[in-house]
């Protein structure tokens, strides 16, 4: 029964565009769920339960008016229980996501229909890990760790996937696929930990920097512990003039916190015993990741589905799109030059590119170096 649903016969026996209605569609449809996706996985709640309801009244909404693209436009984005504006994100999404669903049939579907809903599977995961990412800095691991499950699973069930016949060499190139781009951003990560881990900032002397239990609060800004300690490793440093605890008080030395640990000068401390902490200071020294281990996994995801080539060409591609996009918000204003940028989303931009024109664009590079070294 499953080596018939393969048979390319059965899917030519329908006419071509009648699949391209059918990818667009069923995609909206996916589309919906993936706004679920995206607004409960990060805050850890069940993508099943309860079912789809209006995030400002707590509405129940009905399936006449769950309907893909169409209800959002006629309620004109809000909800019609209370009102309230519904975010067009919810449309983006489903919009996006069928016109990946249809490309994906195009790009691939004369070929092979089922890698075309792979890809269709593929991409709808990364339009889940760049919306998350945008907002919440991270990619969860029901995308990541699933995603390079899900990835070998079904390079092992369609071959064609990675352009081979074999079940052996398409095992083999989605594993060596994961590793690489696991072991690739790996290094990446450590080794901008080792260039860019550290981020001074200078104040006017004798700044208070107040420790609570979840943050360190500077006169213009609260930084929560969440967003500089991505690791057990991670140390926040001050040196101060002053320390002042509930019950004692310092002169002259350094405080260094991390996740577990305070020091003080010589003396270390039950950071959970401490509550409150003020030091006086013109410097404080922040820890920072060039990327997070979610990128990591991210990466072997994509390895895991596409092969060791995407993953070179995604390396590539999302550095230079990073680099593009970060500098450019730079120079608006956007951003200050040592603000936390999200790397998913331009990792799952490269590899969507890598699906619809990679091996042309690698073939058009490649042919445009030979023709300028045979200038030379």
């Amino acid at each position: 029964m499953l080596s018939h649903l393969f048979d390319p016969a059965v899917w030519a026996a329908v006419p071509f565009h009648f699949w391209s209605v059918v990818f667009f569609v069923f995609g909206c449809v996916v589309g919906s769920f993936l706004n679920v996706c995206i607004h409960r996985m990060p805050l850890g709640e069940s993508i099943v339960s309860p079912p789809s309801h209006c995030p400002h009244c707590k509405y129940s909404i009905p399936w006449f008016l769950n309907i893909p693209l169409v209800t959002w436009l006629y309620l004109r984005g809000r909800c019609r229980n209370c009102g309230e504006a519904i975010s067009a994100r919810y449309f983006l999404v489903e919009l996006l996501t069928g016109v990946a669903f249809l490309g994906c049939w195009l790009r691939c579907g004369p070929q092979s229909a089922w890698v075309a809903v792979i890809y269709s599977i593929f991409l709808a995961g990364l339009i889940v890990a760049t919306f998350i990412d945008f907002e919440y800095l991270i990619i969860p691991d029901e995308i990541t760790i699933g995603g390079t499950v899900a990835g070998f699973v079904l390079s092992f069930l369609v071959p064609a996937l990675h352009r081979q016949s074999s079940l052996a060499g398409a095992m083999k190139e989605s594993l060596f696929g994961a590793a690489l781009g696991a072991g690739v951003f790996y290094l990446i990560l450590r080794g901008g930990k080792l260039a860019f881990g550290r981020h001074r900032l200078s104040l006017p002397a004798e700044t208070k920097i107040v420790f609570t239990e979840t943050a360190v609060t500077l006169p213009d800004k609260t930084i929560p512990y969440e967003e500089v300690f991505s690791r057990q490793s991670d140390t926040i440093t001050v040196r101060a003039s002053t320390v002042e605890l509930v019950d004692r008080c310092y002169r002259d030395v350094v405080v260094r916190l991390s996740p577990s640990r305070l020091r003080i000068g010589d003396e270390e401390l039950n950071p959970e015993e401490v509550l409150v902490l003020e030091a006086t200071s013109a410097e404080i020294v922040l820890p920072r990741e060039a990327m997070g281990l979610g990128d990591v996994k991210f990466m072997a995801a994509i390895g895991a589905f596409l092969g060791w080539q995407a993953v070179v060409f995604s390396v590539a591609v999302s550095a230079f799109i990073g680099a593009a996009v970060g500098i450019t918000m730079v120079l608006t204003g956007r951003r200050a030059l040592s603000s936390r940028l999200p790397y998913g989303p331009y990792i799952a931009m490269a590899a969507t590119l890598w699906i619809f024109a990679g091996p042309e664009l690698v073939g058009w590079y490649i042919q445009l170096m030979m023709h300028l070294g045979g200038r030379r």
